[in-house]
């Protein structure tokens, strides 16, 4: 304990010393912050404060080589140990480079897999995951696995990095677990480095608080998501390693949870998975009226329960801690309906989504019935055909009255020689029901009037739509139906014109 504890204030003289240091080298080079409506940050700040992070803590290990103790001779480079440091520089230098010249998300994500995929061919790999009696070998799933935990851990990170202090302090709260926890399992390398780390965060942190004079940026936040995913990995080796990848799930909580919502989230919106957004946990809570530091103060009373319940997990037999997950489900379904999650994924909302994707699908038989009169109307050989075709479609739309009018023109006249009529280019369909001269002039009268102009904007005429909403509302589909039969009449005008 007096080696770690002489690592931890080794490493935090270090950080104190160097972020300083960075914070100029920022203001010099370029690596600025600048405010924007997604920021809370009212002057530009550097944001390379990664670089202090990284340089402490590889400072610290050279150090750490001059001890003489049992502890400190345990950290001995060895192929699986340089691969994983040679990844998070490769990481932590896309990061880094971000934080001066923006990069798009696509090559960020494709380096964080390279990055990741180094560190599996250097051995560290999840191959098996064990939780009591219950095993199970990863075989040719191990390198997709291993890629997905560090490049999940990685952005985790990376989004909750919004506020000021935020992914420093909850970082450090769970390196101090994993100090905690792998003394108590006898892995004291993995102490030693989580040790060192959490000593670089916390000087960092000291500059990083609210009101913060540096920004970690996407160097810090990529370099620490993936430290902290490899030696979860490597710190699991010699014990159950499905429980050993729990804790550090349980202690980063907030932004485990964030990583997981915010695809979603997007998704749901229509927006791209990568685009930033104002959704994130921290932003509900100051949409909810808080102040930025009081909701970094909610999110580190939370990760500290968090961090704690983690430790008590160890000793959970396989019964309690699925009782210790269900109770801590039913916890944050409580806490993300308060600061309102929910409104993205209200019942509603979800199945009229699943609605809309299987009608567009043609998975609903109504969907099906109304492609079937499409391609009627859009086979039909002559004006006559067609408007019987389509009031066919307007009676399944339940529409009471339409009239269809054509403009007169040469080609028109030539397709109408055969047919004698007293108006034959004007056609109207009531339903037996509707009274025009009366209803027309009611309340619930819904009208819609559609152009009939095909791909070259020529216009052959227009059709009117008459609904008496008092008799049958619009449904979940009807506006859609209708552009779908505009449609098929342009198509079907297309060939008779």
């Amino acid at each position: 304990m007096t080696t770690l504890l002489a690592i931890f204030l080794i490493s935090l003289s270090i950080s104190l010393l160097t972020t300083p240091i960075a914070r100029i080298l920022g203001e010099k080079l370029g690596a600025i912050d600048l405010p924007d409506e997604r920021k809370f940050h009212q002057t530009p700040i550097p944001r390379n404060g990664g670089l202090a992070i990284v340089f402490t803590f590889f400072a610290t290990l050279c150090i750490m080589t001059f001890f003489n103790t049992d502890v400190s001779n345990l950290l001995q480079l060895n192929i699986r140990m340089m691969y994983l440091f040679l990844g998070s520089f490769i990481c932590f230098g896309v990061g880094l480079f971000d934080d001066f010249k923006r990069l798009g998300p696509y090559i960020k994500f494709l380096i964080q897999i390279f990055s990741a995929s180094v560190a599996f061919a250097g051995g560290v790999r999840i191959e098996f995951f064990q939780m009591g009696s219950l095993y199970i070998q990863a075989g040719i799933l191990s390198y997709f696995i291993t890629i997905f935990w560090f490049v999940f851990i990685i952005n985790a990170i990376n989004l909750i990095d919004g506020l000021d202090g935020l992914a420093a302090g909850i970082t450090f709260f769970a390196c101090i677990v994993l100090v905690i926890l792998s003394v108590i399992q006898h892995n004291f390398l993995t102490a030693v480095l989580f040790t060192a780390l959490s000593g670089s965060i916390l000087g960092f942190l000291r500059y990083n608080f609210n009101p913060a004079s540096i920004f970690m940026g996407d160097g810090g936040s990529y370099f620490l998501g993936y430290i902290i995913a490899g030696l979860s990995i490597t710190g699991a080796v010699k014990s159950q390693l499905g429980a050993a990848l729990l804790i550090p799930l349980v202690a980063l909580g907030v932004p485990i949870f964030d990583t997981l919502i915010s695809p979603l989230r997007r998704f749901m919106l229509g927006q791209s998975l990568f685009k930033p957004d104002k959704g994130h946990i921290h932003h509900r809570l100051i949409a909810k009226g808080l102040s930025a530091r009081r909701s970094v103060m909610i999110i580190y009373g939370i990760s500290i329960c968090l961090c704690l319940l983690s430790i008590l997990l160890v000793n959970f037999r396989s019964e309690q801690a699925g009782l210790f997950l269900i109770i801590l489900g039913s916890i944050s379904i409580v806490f993300i309906r308060k600061i309102g999650y929910f409104d993205y994924f209200a019942t509603d909302k979800l199945y009229g989504w699943f609605r809309d994707v299987t009608d567009e699908a043609g998975f609903t038989r109504d969907r099906r019935t109304f492609l079937a009169l499409q391609l009627e109307i859009t086979n039909a050989r002559d004006l006559n055909t067609l408007w019987e075709k389509i009031s066919n479609a307007l009676d399944r739309l339940e529409f009471d009255m339409a009239q269809l009018h054509i403009h007169h023109t040469k080609e028109m006249q030539q397709a109408m020689e055969t047919i004698h009529d007293d108006h034959p280019f004007n056609w109207i369909w009531m339903r037996s029901t509707f009274n025009d001269e009366a209803d027309m002039s009611k309340a619930s009268i819904f009208k819609i009037e559609l152009p009939l102009l095909n791909d070259k904007y020529h216009s052959y005429g227009t059709l009117w739509l008459i609904k008496d909403l008092h008799r049958n509302s619009i449904s979940h589909y009807t506006l859609r139906r209708v552009e779908h039969l505009r449609r098929s009449v342009i198509h079907a005008l297309n060939k008779i014109i």
